[in-house]
Order: C-alpha cells, then sequence, then structure tokens
C-alpha cells in the first residue's frame, strides 16, 4: 500500500507543479483575476495534502496501519474533490462545481484525523 501512496503523491506533485506553472503562465491572461485565485486555491491545496500523503507513504513504510490507509485515501479524495473543483470552476465558470468543494475539504478533515488517530494509537 505504501508504494502506491508514493507513487500518487509523486504524480500529484508533479501534476501540482504543471497546473501551478499553467494558471502563472498560461491562465493568467485569460481568466478574471478571482477565477485565476480559485485555481491558485485548487493547487496551493493540492500540493499541500500531496506533500502530507508524501509523509503517510513513507510512514507506512515503516508501520503500516489502517489509520494511515485510511487518510491517505481521504487526503486522496479531498485532492480529486476540492481542488478538481476548483479547477473546474476556474476554467468552466459552472458553478454547480462549487458544491464539491466543502465535500472535498471535509476529506481533508477526515484525513487529518484519521492521522491524528493513527498518530496517537502508536505504542
Amino acid at each position: 500500500m505504501a508504494k502506491w501512496i508514493l507513487v500518487l503523491a509523486s504524480l500529484s506533485g508533479a501534476l501540482s507543479v504543471m497546473l501551478g506553472a499553467f494558471a502563472a503562465h498560461g491562465l493568467k491572461a485569460k481568466l478574471p483575476p478571482h477565477l485565476l485565485d480559485v485555481f491558485q486555491t485548487g493547487v496551493q491545496y493540492q500540493f499541500i495534502h500531496t506533500l502530507v500523503l508524501l509523509v503517510v507513504g513513507i510512514w507506512m513504510r515503516f508501520l503500516p496501519t489502517s489509520g494511515l490507509s485510511y487518510a491517505a485515501l481521504f487526503f486522496a479524495l479531498g485532492i480529486v474533490m476540492f481542488s478538481g473543483s476548483l479547477y473546474a470552476l476556474a476554467l468552466t465558470g459552472i458553478k454547480w462545481f462549487g458544491p464539491i468543494t466543502p465535500l472535498g475539504g471535509l476529506c481533508f478533515i477526515i484525513g487529518w484525523v484519521a492521522l491524528a488517530v493513527a498518530a496517537w494509537r502508536l505504542a
């Protein structure tokens, strides 16, 4: 499981850099400032939680637990739902994507709580 989390974190990190560069160079002249901010918020949260996924993957190499698996799952879901919905909203302007964002935020919160539980249960 740790191997897949580390691969996912690595790919998400690469994607974060690409999307950040795309926003800075490709979207800056095409999107209104508020939608560019929305897109950049997605990149920021993706990158932060990508780093956390990386830490979880490394942690799992030494002390694999179900709590860490749940944390990784919810961080990954959060990236897709939170950041993905912000990317879609910024690029399409379709407001329907907006309500998905808080569900992704909830996944991030659950991931952090699962991480805290895994840390608490350390012997």
